[in-house]
């Protein structure tokens, strides 16, 4: 009997698609056992944590890291369909350090010299980005002091290399120069925005701890690599830290709207990074499509100081009211707004209330955050009306009452002592 080989094959077609699948061992199913028993069942009810209802039209959805709004601007469209046309070659699906001159190698030098730095590493994502670095420059000896909110990624960058790894109060440079006068010269990993409350990092500060005690030091701007300094350069770039700050790293998820990280480096150490770093060895390199986008964007940050101005006096505006309505949010400054309420199941209550009035946050808990520290995170945007931002605080306004703030764990946190730098960004 004839087939139209193009034609669609019901998945049960396919040979062994009715087949059982092998056991699972006793210890995975154990352990699987126990998520949805103590955590899928008793702590989230039954329900999803991560998701409650699907937003519509007329909602105000704050779930996304794309600041200046631009992953739908024709510009993006644009390049990513230009990238897709016959006569533009796809690259051999290999590691990046198997195919110099690449047009992914002209971005990274493009984004070097943007951020004041000799040379750059694209890798598939800001998580391997910050895994691999931290394996190529992190002996099994070396000490790493890594502030106590820096992102996941970074921790497991160094778990992964098995070096002693110290962690210090959120912004205390103070308790980082003991560490590091008592373990040594290291490496000195922190976030200059923070993800998960929107605090920014004292880096002229952290810069001279690290530089005082001889120690590496390795910024992740990942939120604020867009959004921050004249031109989007980021904080390190802005603030002429470039000189202190060796290695400096981004998810280019976040204000460029793409699918990629970036290391920029001193000069050579483009070459040992590819040629030390697992990630690097053993990824494929980035599809054109990715690289075409990476390239639109950043002209988009470039020229994005009226959606960077736009950014920050929303930012300005909701944080001021929010914190005259007595939320808790002090403690960061830029554009990520938390509202850490405690528990898991605390937070999707708040959760379901807030979708119920239209507002959609993202929910951020365990492992992502403390066990008693579980947060809805809001991602403030460049695209926000004024008629999205005030509906978001009614909200918060008439269930002020109803939600207490005053009793979220996140009301026993102070400030942070020094100010938002974000009024450099325009």
């Amino acid at each position: 009997m004839d087939r139209n080989p193009g034609a669609t094959t019901p998945s049960s077609h396919f040979p062994g698609a009715d087949r059982a699948h092998a056991p699972m061992p006793d210890f995975v199913t154990q352990r699987v056992t126990r998520f949805y028993q103590e955590r899928y069942e008793a702590t989230w009810g039954g329900k999803l944590i991560f998701h409650g209802r699907t937003p519509e039209a007329t909602d105000v959805v704050l779930q996304s890291n794309d600041y200046l709004s631009i992953a739908n601007h024709p510009d993006m469209a644009r390049a990513i369909t230009a990238a897709c046309q016959p006569g533009h070659d796809v690259p051999l699906m290999s590691a990046a350090l198997l195919l110099p001159g690449s047009p992914m190698h002209v971005m990274e030098d493009v984004l070097a010299r943007f951020l004041g730095y000799d040379e750059g590493v694209l890798a598939q994502s800001g998580y391997l980005a910050n895994v691999g670095l931290l394996e190529s420059v992190v002996e099994s000896d070396t000490p790493v002091y890594i502030d106590i909110l820096a992102h996941k990624s970074l921790w497991d960058g160094v778990r992964n290399v098995g070096a002693p790894c110290f962690h210090f109060a959120h912004n205390d440079t103070d308790a980082l120069r003991e560490l590091i006068a008592l373990h040594g010269v290291g490496v000195v990993v922190v976030d200059s925005v923070y993800s998960s409350n929107g605090s920014l990092c004292d880096l002229q500060q952290c810069a001279l701890a690290a530089e005082e005690g001889g120690c590496l030091l390795i910024v992740d701007e990942s939120h604020s690599l867009g959004t921050h300094g004249v031109h989007g350069e980021g904080l390190v770039a802005s603030l002429g830290l470039q000189n202190k700050v060796h290695f400096v790293t981004a998810s280019l998820s976040k204000a460029y709207a793409c699918r990629a990280g970036f290391i920029a480096c001193p000069k050579s150490m483009n070459l040992y990074i590819r040629s030390t770093s697992s990630p690097a060895i053993f990824s494929s390199t980035l599809l054109p499509t990715d690289v075409a986008a990476i390239e639109a964007a950043h002209q988009l940050v470039i020229s994005g100081d009226a959606r960077r101005t736009r950014l920050w006096s929303i930012t300005r505006y909701l944080r001021d009211a929010l914190s005259a309505l007595g939320y808790p949010v002090g403690i960061g400054s830029e554009q990520i707004i938390s509202f850490e309420i405690g528990t898991e199941p605390a937070v999707m209550r708040l959760r379901d209330v807030l979708e119920n009035d239209g507002i959609f946050g993202s929910i951020f808990c365990p492992p992502a955050t403390g066990r008693t520290r579980s947060l809805i995170r809001f991602g403030i945007h460049a695209g926000l009306t004024d008629a999205q931002i005030e509906q978001f605080l009614r909200v918060c306004k008439s269930r002020r009452d109803e939600f207490a703030p005053e009793t979220w764990s996140g009301s026993r946190f102070l400030p942070t002592p020094h100010g938002s730098l974000h009024g450099n960004a325009a």
